[in-house]
């Protein structure tokens, strides 16, 4: 019941092309591409964020914070 065949898929392509209509597709789907890679950079960029804090500097943020909540 949860699984997508080909047949559900041609619907809701169908249901989508009615929907929007032909000359909306391909703008809906570069937008939807562009938002994509926006969230794919900005997880990227939080992962070299944390690889580039070093374990002492993590343990120092870390101490900061609790000193800084009493």
């Amino acid at each position: 019941m949860g699984e997508f065949s080909l047949s559900h898929i041609l619907i809701l392509l169908f249901i989508f092309l009615i929907f929007f209509g032909p000359s909306k597709l391909p703008q809906l789907g570069q937008s939807l591409g562009k938002a994509i890679r926006g969230f794919k950079e900005g997880l990227n960029e939080l992962n070299l964020e944390a690889k580039d804090v070093s374990p002492h500097q993590a343990s120092q943020q870390s101490q900061d914070n609790t000193k800084s909540q009493t």
